[in-house]
């Protein structure tokens, strides 16, 4: 209904530019709003005190000028001016009651729209790097991401999901030597193992199938592996003593037999990334290596494109784009002294293939520290001639897990941390979903185990869900009494208690609210919505009766018990939540 009164005063002010009332250049602001008080309407503008000072008048001037060219739509039954230039929008008794049938004829389909217009839209989410499984931290993205998904898909945007594979770079490689080190320890060599490596119980893992696979074929002396190698934390230097021992490990191992260490630690990572995310429910229609880039010259092909433009300069044998002609800092290597391109190269480059492969817009959902990255990305696309509005960059806060009061630390590198997948098992699919999307993405987020895994009212998903299990149970109650549900005897007139008028209201609102957390790309709108429809629901459901002697107002309300079911599954299922009919 908001979208049609947006069109009916955009009408108005149309014809005032018409008349000549406005200047020709003229461009309203609206806005509207769901009136709280039925006094007040049922829906609200203040475009007049927006426009006033545009508009050269008063706000009740204008207001007064265009009320009477908004006359025409039939489901309006009345149209005041209040206060300085409010005006209220009184709707006509039968348009909610036939919002019911509407809902229940379009089942899923409600509050579909086709606003994207088939528009391209390219979304890439979590893409951690797969040294690991993934932790709580990564579940945020996933679950911010995936929903944004949906909700594109749903107001008619052609939406293809990617998750950017890092399968090259020094991360891997300490991913790659901390595998071939335990697979040492298994084939009997004594092995003082990195502080700097990755620690965990799943290298043990990959390392037993390597060891399984291969014997001995991989073993080599331990005081080779460790000759000339730096000192380790705390005596000496971390970093130099993990880069050493990556050297001396594609030295031994030849470049072959490296590379089957390398992505058996990879592939066997990626595999379990992707059961994981499956089974929360985010599926990506591409997984796009990193490697490829370089494999398939699409780096170098970048820095040649800048290169060409006059936007590289050499510098103490190092390439650097000159980012900040473009805004950013300070200018970023993009080739080092030894040759080797850098990992911002890489992102050039995949940037460039994302617009090259045709999308109209690429949104990047990215962590939070990932912050520093936007200004160089964006220049870079810039210098290359790409629209750099074109790339959207959210950025969303990891999530602080909390038990009893308590937070759980968290590190990948020394293995201690909480996986998705154990959380998952521990609250759910649903509570984790629910969580993840509870707040603003670029908002802090504290999840409480103890609350998400109660099954009470104070557990807002299970309250969210149990209003639908409520409606199921009515329907059972009435097969059980012999009670027809026959919607063409519902008599829709008869719901006129505050809590029926209420409810109609608000479901009225779920396609605007659905544009609008799609348009705004805040999710939580959707799950904000879903609260207050369930709320508003158990509350009319512990007032009144359902199941009346009266037919026509039975039907009327099981029709509008119904309605409500519909939508709250239909807005879980956008964020990834099942329906379930008995709690």
């Amino acid at each position: 209904m908001k979208s049609q009164l947006e069109q009916l005063i955009q009408q108005a002010f149309d014809q005032l530019i018409n008349r000549g009332d406005l200047d020709a250049d003229f461009k309203a602001n609206i806005q509207i709003i769901a009136s709280k008080d039925a006094a007040q309407g049922d829906f609200a503008t203040n475009v007049a005190m927006l426009n006033a000072k545009q508009a050269g008048m008063p706000p009740r001037q204008l207001a007064e000028l265009l009320v009477p060219h908004m006359q025409d739509e039939q489901a309006v039954h009345k149209i005041e001016i209040a206060g300085p230039g409010f005006i209220n929008f009184f709707l006509q008794a039968d348009v909610n009651q036939s919002l019911v049938r509407k809902i229940l004829e379009q089942g899923e389909r409600f509050g579909l729209s086709d606003h994207g217009a088939n528009k391209r839209i390219q979304i890439e989410f979590v893409s951690a790097n797969p040294t690991g499984p993934l932790h709580v931290g990564h579940g945020r993205g996933a679950a911010y991401g995936a929903t944004l998904a949906n909700l594109l898909k749903a107001v008619g945007y052609d939406v293809q999901c990617e998750y950017y594979v890092n399968d090259a770079g020094r991360q891997m490689d300490i991913l790659g030597t901390s595998v071939w080190l335990r697979y040492l320890d298994l084939a009997g060599e004594e092995i003082a193992f990195p502080s700097n490596a990755y620690q965990g119980d799943y290298i043990w893992d990959i390392a037993a199938t390597l060891h399984r696979e291969q014997g001995d074929a991989f073993r080599q002396p331990a005081v080779e592996v460790f000759k000339g190698v730096h000192a380790d934390h705390p005596e000496g230097d971390k970093e130099k003593h993990i880069d050493d021992l990556i050297e001396n490990a594609k030295a031994l191992l030849g470049s072959e037999k490296y590379r089957e260490v390398f992505d058996l630690a990879l592939n066997t990572l990626v595999d379990v990334i992707r059961k994981d995310l499956a089974q929360f429910g985010v599926e990506f229609d591409e997984w796009f290596s990193e490697r490829q880039l370089t494999e398939q010259g699409l780096v170098e092909k970048a820095i040649q494109t800048l290169q060409d433009k006059n936007r590289v300069y050499e510098s103490h044998g190092a390439l650097w784009f000159k980012s900040t002609d473009f805004g950013d800092e300070k200018d970023r290597v993009v080739k080092r002294d030894n040759g080797q391109t850098t990992y911002f190269a890489s992102d050039i480059a995949y940037h460039m293939n994302k617009f090259d492969r045709g999308f109209e817009q690429v949104i990047n959902v990215w962590g939070a520290d990932h912050h520093g990255y936007i200004a160089r990305v964006k220049a870079a696309l810039k210098a290359m001639d790409y629209a750099p509005e074109k790339l959207e960059i959210l950025l969303v806060q990891f999530a602080n897990l909390y038990e009893n009061g308590e937070k759980v630390a968290m590190s990948t590198r020394s293995g201690e941390f909480v996986t998705l997948r154990t959380l998952r098992e521990d609250v759910g699919s649903d509570a984790a979903r629910f969580f993840y999307v509870m707040r603003k993405a670029d908002q802090h987020m504290d999840f409480d185990l103890n609350l998400a895994r109660e099954q009470s009212t104070d557990n807002p998903v299970y309250y969210v869900q149990y209003a639908h299990a409520r409606v199921c149970s009515v329907e059972k109650q009435c097969a059980e009494q012999n009670k027809e549900i026959d919607f063409n005897q519902a008599q829709m007139n008869k719901l006129e208690n505050s809590h029926e008028t209420d409810l109609l209201k608000q479901l009225s609102l779920y396609p605007d609210r659905l544009l609008s957390a799609a348009q705004r790309r805040e999710p939580h709108i959707v799950i904000n919505y879903l609260r207050e429809l369930a709320h508003m629901f158990h509350a009319w459901y512990n007032a009144h009766k359902f199941i009346v002697d009266d037919e026509g107002l039975r039907n009327a309300r099981i029709a509008l018990a119904f309605a409500v079911r519909q939508v709250i599954k239909n807005g879980l299922l956008l964020i990834g939540v099942s329906a379930p009919q008995e709690m």
